[in-house]
């Protein structure tokens, strides 16, 4: 039986008010994404107040505010070498306002080092920019009878199991980084693992550790002041900052390692306010006072693109595979 002919132009309508509607949605959203931001954004921070990684998020915030009109506010989440921090981020809604630090420690290294983690690497994160990139240093305490890293070695060679080092955490690129050295050098070093570099660093000074590597940003004040001693730098070359202190790769040649941080935000953030949080990340790393804070602390901008990041971090993550393996570090 033949349908009326009515009934038969009636049915596309419901496709039709849907495909309007739909169309209607995404231009509100991309109005919205042009906008943005509209409100305060959070930034997490994965380590504790007055580590590296806070002065160097503060100063990228406190630029980032100034050109998106709105206050991108540090927030300190830290714990387990950054996962705690990086697992809230990985949580929060994908609007744009809760962002944070995603870092070599628990992006590059802590899939190698943490039997589970809250989070996938590759499936929970928006990967919006690169920001900084800073090389660690060895040093020790001051009253510690050694003044390069061959007087460490021998020192520590001299009486094993005598020594301790710090950390600001397992499955840190310091941890990591301290963790390859006793394997090039033959070293009998127990680690003691804090909860952010910080709170390491004071015990180092009151001599309850002996040695550490840390990022070079957070320790250049107390290097000048006398409290601790620098023994050797990670980077490819010495850091214009500490003109005298040798390179690592200058006793080892392979011991070469640089920390990275940049934006992340969880999953699913829309392209336009991704887009959008790239445009403002690279204006803010050309900024002079950013650049100006970033070299007094050790640091270096470092812009990648969205898509460059996140190819970046899974070459980071196979790479510290390996070394994990190579080394046999463990998050304890």
């Amino acid at each position: 039986m033949s349908r009326p002919l009515g009934a038969a132009r009636r049915m596309p309508r419901r496709p039709v008010l849907l495909g309007t509607a739909g169309l209607a949605m995404a231009a509100i959203r991309s109005a919205h994404a042009a906008q943005y931001p509209e409100q305060t954004v959070r930034y997490i921070n994965l380590f504790p107040p007055g580590a590296a990684t806070d002065l160097l998020s503060r100063a990228y915030c406190a630029t980032m505010s100034t050109l998106a009109g709105e206050q991108f506010v540090v927030e300190n989440k830290s714990g387990a070498g950054g996962t705690v921090g990086q697992a809230a981020i990985a949580q929060s809604p994908p609007d744009g306002y809760t962002l944070g630090l995603g870092s070599i420690a628990s992006l590059g290294i802590a899939p190698s080092i943490y039997p589970s983690l809250p989070y996938d690497p590759a499936r929970d994160f928006t990967y919006v920019a690169g920001i900084w990139q800073v090389p660690n240093l060895l040093f020790c305490n001051a009253a510690v009878p050694v003044r390069s890293l061959q007087d460490m070695v021998a020192l520590v060679k001299a009486n094993p199991g005598k020594y301790l080092y710090g950390s600001g955490g397992s499955g840190t690129s310091p941890h990591l980084t301290m963790e390859w050295l006793k394997q090039v050098a033959g070293l009998n070093l127990a680690h003691v693992p804090y909860r952010g570099g910080a709170p390491m660093l004071l015990d180092l000074i009151a001599g309850r550790v002996h040695f550490a590597f840390d990022n070079l940003a957070s320790l250049l004040a107390p290097v000048r002041q006398g409290q601790i001693r620098p023994l050797a730098v990670t980077s490819k070359e010495r850091s214009p900052l500490l003109p005298d202190v040798p390179t690592t790769n200058s006793v080892y040649p392979e011991l070469e390692i640089t920390s990275w941080g940049g934006l992340v935000g969880p999953a699913r953030i829309p392209a336009q306010i991704v887009e959008r949080l790239a445009d403002l990340t690279h204006e803010t790393l050309k900024a002079a006072e950013l650049n100006r804070i970033f070299r007094e602390q050790g640091a270096t901008p470092w812009w990648l693109p969205p898509e460059e990041f996140a190819a970046f971090q899974q070459q980071q993550q196979r790479f510290f595979a390996g070394l994990v393996k190579r080394v046999g570090a463990s998050a304890n």
